[in-house]
């Protein structure tokens, strides 16, 4: 299967086209950035696109990161998916990136569970906990530092994700300490395609992945009358 993989969610705008059937990355491309990805996406697409030799209608599956993560990122993202996947007439699916951040670490220390975590700001973060083969322990949640810190009671984990040295730096003391800690500003772009190529595209929808509202809301006395709903 011919996987072409997009992430725009957080600090980074990555592409990558993966054969699945050999195990190889054929073509990627990952730039650092916070802010920009409406202008830097489609040219990346496309160089990588070209490096791989490939064609859009030869690819078999377009993904891109749901999220948590930047509003306008992911909208971007996601955008680009949707829009390749209906000229290109295939499936498009969406992959969250705390899976995408947990991904690469499962079965590395089978015994130890993975906590990882999106910094959300205003000290709460984007979590999820599974254990060391991926099955649940804590589903996706925004949470307090309290609660994602409370996940030390699940062992000696693994903490990955951009919040990683956060945890890290205030984990408890009289918990086991954490075997390995991996932050990272952006999931691996290969580990996305990998799990899009896993996923049933009628249930991994590529949908935006909020777990909290935006943070910009319309001041109260801009908000339209009742009066004025009902006339629009």
């Amino acid at each position: 299967m011919l996987i072409l993989a997009i992430d725009t969610a957080l600090d980074a705008c990555a592409a990558v086209v993966l054969d699945t059937d050999s195990g190889k990355m054929v073509a990627q491309e990952s730039q650092a950035m916070k802010r920009g990805h409406a202008e830097a996406l489609m040219p990346l697409v496309a160089r990588v696109m070209k490096e791989s030799g490939l064609g859009f209608a030869a690819l078999d599956r377009i993904a891109a990161t749901t999220g948590p993560g930047s509003f306008t990122g992911l909208r971007v993202g996601l955008s680009a998916a949707r829009g390749i996947a209906l000229a290109a007439n295939k499936p498009a699916v969406g992959i969250t990136t705390l899976a995408a951040y947990a991904a690469p670490h499962v079965s590395e220390h089978g015994q130890n569970p993975i906590v990882a975590a999106i910094d959300a700001r205003h000290d709460h973060v984007y979590l999820q906990v599974v254990t060391g083969h991926g099955e649940a322990l804590l589903t996706p949640r925004l949470a307090s530092m309290e609660e994602a810190l409370a996940a030390s009671r699940f062992g000696a984990p693994l903490l990955v994700g951009n919040a990683a040295d956060l945890l890290a730096e205030r984990w408890p003391k009289d918990a086991s300490p954490p075997v390995k800690v991996d932050q990272q500003a952006a999931p691996d772009i290969v580990w996305v395609a990998w799990l899009a190529a896993a996923v049933d595209p009628a249930v991994a929808t590529p949908r935006p992945f909020y777990l909290r509202a935006p943070d910009a809301k319309p001041p109260a006395d801009r908000l339209p009358r009742a009066t004025e709903t009902q006339a629009t």
